[in-house]
């Protein structure tokens, strides 16, 4: 450090006087040059001091704070509902399995699996309770399911690929959709399919990417699910989503069936690839029909779609139900007796 003062001190004199004394050294310099050298001496000092300031200023300056983003709406009930991928990944796929027997995957929306799957919103899916019904000595059940994906979204945000690639020969994949495959393409929460069951498609350009996104009918994505899994050697089994806390008019006991849109769109997908088919709208429909409009109040919790821990057990019980008494499904040798 002093040896490049020094020198800064030299070529700033050799150019004030314009050529070095005869004999020069250092302390020549500071007998013939006292009063100068003090004088450009400060200078180098102060502007030191000048860089060495603004160079810490530089350091210690923060960066701008990105606006936080604000959520309402839809979009805060779903990251309530457990929505959020970055929280529930199903990144441990096929961690039950045990040597020789197969495992039961469940995927599905957040009337399989609703938050955190703790119920610490009261709110809880049928996929939890699932595996309650079957002998653990010959299968593992696990419920991959996600609050807020529709057909397309579970497939779209990779859920679909983790899950696939844990399935082998002889797994059973349960598949449910439906409840969240209306509402917009592109803006909002951008997860709908079109309707029907045709080979037909759109692109969009994505709100929140920019990106363009091709869109397929809902039964094109339950015949793609329905594939993965026969690819796989392993047995799809189709579902129709569960009915909502609404009746047929404001004075009905009759719980509304979907038997034409989405249901049946399930139904014939489950037809188109010669896979089985349970029809649980219906199943669960029936009893919620006969248990009285009074009574099933319980059933659900918060709105008309997500249901209590009675609501979901009640679900679970009527899927285990339906696998067994589903024609040609070997999944049936696996349940528990008299449950």
């Amino acid at each position: 450090m002093n040896f490049k003062i020094k020198n800064i001190n030299i070529r700033i004199v050799y150019k004030i006087y314009g050529s070095m004394p005869q004999h020069f050294s250092p302390s020549i310099l500071k007998i013939d040059y006292q009063m100068k050298t003090c004088k450009l001496s400060f200078i180098v000092v102060a502007l030191l001091s000048i860089a060495l300031s603004t160079s810490a200023q530089t350091v210690e300056k923060k960066p701008e704070q990105q606006p936080t983003l604000k959520i309402t709406g839809e979009d805060l009930l779903g990251i309530k509902s457990g929505a959020d991928p970055k929280k529930a990944l199903p990144s441990n796929a096929g961690k039950t399995r045990k040597k020789g027997r197969p495992v039961v995957f469940t995927i599905g929306d957040s009337t399989m699996k609703n938050g955190q799957d703790n119920g610490n919103n009261k709110q809880w899916g049928w996929g939890h309770f699932f595996k309650d019904y079957f002998d653990s000595t010959k299968v593992s059940v696990e419920n991959h399911a996600l609050g807020g994906r529709s057909s397309r979204t579970f497939i779209s945000e990779g859920l679909w690929d983790k899950v696939l690639a844990a399935v082998q020969p002889g797994d059973y994949v349960l598949i449910q959709f439906g409840h969240n495959d209306s509402g917009p393409y592109n803006t909002g929460r951008a997860r709908a399919s079109l309707p029907g069951n045709a080979d037909k498609d759109t692109t969009v350009i994505m709100e929140t990417t920019g990106k363009q996104e091709t869109i397929h009918s809902f039964g094109w994505y339950m015949r793609k699910y329905a594939r993965d899994v026969k690819a796989k050697k392993a047995t799809p089994i189709l579902l129709s989503h569960i009915p909502r806390n609404m009746f047929t008019t404001k004075d009905s006991v009759a719980v509304i069936r979907n038997n034409k849109g989405f249901g049946a769109w399930t139904k014939e997908a489950a037809a188109m690839e010669k896979v089985l088919y349970l029809d649980m709208n219906k199943l669960v429909a029936d009893k919620l029909d006969k248990m009285g409009k009074d009574s099933i109040q319980g059933l659900y919790f918060g709105d008309h779609t997500h249901t209590s821990r009675a609501g979901a057990i009640l679900n679970a019980r009527t899927a285990a139900e339906g696998i067994r008494d589903l024609k040609d499904c070997k999944l049936k040798k696996a349940l528990k007796k008299n449950f």
